[in-house]
Parts: structure tokens; C-alpha cells; sequence
């Protein structure tokens, strides 16, 4: 039997879809999903079979003009998933066409090593017509010489089944790169602060998720095969700190039951998880809470 197995990099703009692909393909929820942009912080590894074919996804931050650190190292990040690729697939969303945002991609794509296989997958099909999906496809092969392009609706599965055959008869013969059971290769740590991450995004309003992160500080395996989870969810400012605690703390008690029972349901096993709110007002600024998040500090250097 001849396997394959390679890494696919999915790149677009926020909000392009490129998390609920990437949950699509793994078959499980590897990745935060939510309407706020900007949400995916690190290069997360969701791991599919098709087939002979194992097929490694690099859910990376969506790409947009960094402002602060950590855009700068999230957008670091996501173009090294494309460098590093095997191949990397672009996702655009067919009601948004041809933005401003993807033409500074379709022109990154054009710095990068020469053979790089790059396809394209229109996203959200369902909210355009057919006569404008096929003049947006036009229009973007123009732009760029893809290998393939894609007609797919991520949330609905329309056209995902096609792009993930072709993805598994185009990666290198090889060695499978993980254990056949493996979805993820993100340490359960990192799993679970993204998991409370979401639904803190979820809860709260406006600016404050991008003021936050959460840290799992310790994890205890106990004898009756269940497990006590600490996590930190670290904030900016003193102000915040009320927000998500919430009155009488009401927010962070939902925030910590609805990430619990997502945990129970992953995990399969019962959870007892604790939060912490803490105030560091420069926690965008120290080298630690990159590592934790999966990033590279130094990529945040303007």
C-alpha cells in the first residue's frame, strides 16, 4: 500500500472560513470558530485521512495589516505556514470577491519560493449567484496562476468532499507524520485555553477578546480518571478584569460551564475546570504569553 502525507496551509483574510474548513476536514472541532475576526492566534494543526492519505491542515491566522506585536506575529505566523506548506490552499469569500485584503495576499503569494502549489477554494457559495461565482473565479485566476480552483461552502460542506480528494492525490508519497488517531497536534493545554479563548470571544463584546488570553497553569490527572484543569485568562486592564468576571462574577461562571462541558465532551471524560481572571497590563509585550499562544515573540518585531 502506498501512503501519502503532507501539510496544507490554509491562508485568507479573517472571517474567511479557514477554522470551520479546517473542523470540516478534521471531522472534530480543532479550532475556534467564531463570527469576531482575527480569533485563530497560532498555526493549528488539524490531521484528516483520506484514504491512503493522511492530511496534515495549518488552520493560520487570517492575514490583514498588523497594527500592534501580536498582529504582527500572528501574520508572521500564517505566511510561514504558506512558506512551509506542501501545498496552501486560499480561501476567499465569494460575497466579498476580490478585496483589497486578498490582492496584498495574491501579491504575498507572488514573493514566495517559486513552486510553491497554491489552489484556490471559494468560500460561502450559498450567498452568491452561480454568473457571479464563476466571474469571481475569472477574475482571481487572472490575478494568479492557481493549480485548482474550488466552489465550496466550509460551514455547509458543499464542494468539500472534492477539494480533500484532490488535496490527498496531490501530497507526496510518504510515511503518515502522525498516529492514525491523532486529530491534533496542539499539546491538550493549549486545546483547552483555546476552547475557554472561544467562548470568552463569544461572550464579550467589541474590543476585549483581542485584550486577552488564557493559559492553562496547571492540569492534575486524578485516580477516578477525571482531571482538575487551572486556567488564567489574563487581561490588559483593571477595567477588564470586571467585565469578565461579570456581577457577582455571573460571566465567568457561564464562560467556565460552557468551556467545561466542551471540554467533557472532547475529552470524554469529566472535568473540573477553574478560572482566574488576572490583570498584566503589557502581557502583549512578554515573550512568555507568545510561547504559550504558539508564537514566535521575536516575529512581533516591527
Amino acid at each position: 500500500m502506498t501512503t501519502r502525507a503532507g501539510f496544507v496551509a490554509l491562508i485568507g483574510e479573517p472571517n474567511a472560513g479557514k477554522s470551520t474548513l479546517t473542523n470540516r476536514m478534521v471531522g472534530a472541532k480543532v479550532s475556534i470558530v467564531t463570527h469576531k475576526v482575527q480569533t485563530t492566534r497560532a498555526r493549528i494543526r488539524g490531521v484528516a485521512i483520506e484514504g491512503d492519505t493522511q492530511i496534515v491542515f495549518v488552520d493560520t491566522p487570517g492575514l490583514f495589516t498588523p497594527r500592534r506585536r501580536l498582529d504582527r506575529a500572528m501574520v508572521k505566523a500564517a505566511w510561514g505556514g504558506a512558506a512551509d506548506a506542501d501545498i496552501t490552499v486560499l480561501l476567499v469569500e465569494a460575497h466579498r470577491g476580490l478585496t483589497a485584503g486578498v490582492q496584498r495576499i495574491l501579491d504575498g503569494l507572488a514573493d514566495l519560493p517559486k513552486g510553491l502549489r497554491v489552489a484556490l477554494a471559494i468560500n460561502k457559495i450559498d450567498r452568491v449567484a452561480a454568473k457571479a461565482l464563476l466571474a469571481l473565479s475569472q477574475k482571481l485566476n487572472d490575478a494568479y496562476p492557481f493549480e485548482k480552483t474550488f466552489m465550496i461552502s466550509a460551514e455547509k460542506g458543499h464542494g468539500v468532499a472534492d477539494l480533500r480528494a484532490w488535496l490527498a492525490a496531490a501530497l507526496p508519497e510518504g510515511p503518515w507524520l502522525y498516529p492514525e488517531d491523532q486529530i491534533a497536534d496542539l499539546p491538550l493545554r493549549m486545546i483547552a485555553a483555546e476552547m475557554t479563548r472561544e467562548k470568552l470571544t463569544l461572550r464579550l463584546h467589541q474590543e476585549l477578546p483581542y485584550q486577552l488570553t488564557v493559559e492553562t497553569e496547571a492540569w492534575e490527572e486524578r485516580p477516578d480518571g477525571s482531571a482538575r484543569i487551572d486556567q488564567v485568562v489574563y487581561v490588559s486592564r483593571a477595567g477588564h478584569k470586571g467585565i469578565v468576571l461579570g456581577n457577582k462574577g455571573e460571566t465567568i461562571k457561564a464562560i467556565s460551564k460552557a468551556a467545561r462541558e466542551e471540554l467533557v465532551e472532547f475529552l470524554g471524560r469529566k472535568i473540573h475546570l477553574f478560572l482566574q481572571v488576572k490583570v498584566r497590563e503589557k502581557w502583549q509585550d512578554e515573550a512568555e504569553r507568545y510561547s504559550e499562544m504558539g508564537l514566535d515573540f521575536r516575529d512581533g518585531n516591527a
